[in-house]
């Protein structure tokens, strides 16, 4: 699983579909790119968007599936103080047609 961390076109970009386009060219990239330095094939991308500040339809509009969201606590949070804080929307998108199988195989 590969992690889509950052992903912004400005508000001002006015062309229509850019977002879906620019995903669609980041993922067929990462599928071609990623075997040869890390002798890995990614089967599946995944990105967490913040549900109070953005709604994530450029990732839905190019097929991302949502699981659902995260519990808040974040990557800092070693002791379970902070649940709640700040969940997140988890977005998948399966780079290979049989990406659940493969995990679940694991």
């Amino acid at each position: 699983m590969v992690n889509n961390s950052r992903f912004l076109l400005l508000p001002w970009v006015g062309v229509r579909n850019l977002a879906s386009a620019v995903l669609a060219r980041g993922l067929g990239r990462l599928a071609a790119d990623w075997p040869r330095p890390f002798h890995l094939e990614p089967w599946l991308v995944e990105t967490l968007v913040d549900p109070r500040r953005h709604h994530g339809g450029s990732y839905r509009a190019a097929n991302w599936v949502a699981l659902g969201a995260t519990t808040g606590r974040g990557w800092m949070d070693r002791y379970g103080r902070r649940a709640g804080a700040a969940p997140k929307t988890v977005l998948v998108y399966p780079l290979v047609r049989d990406a659940q199988r493969r995990l679940r195989e694991r």
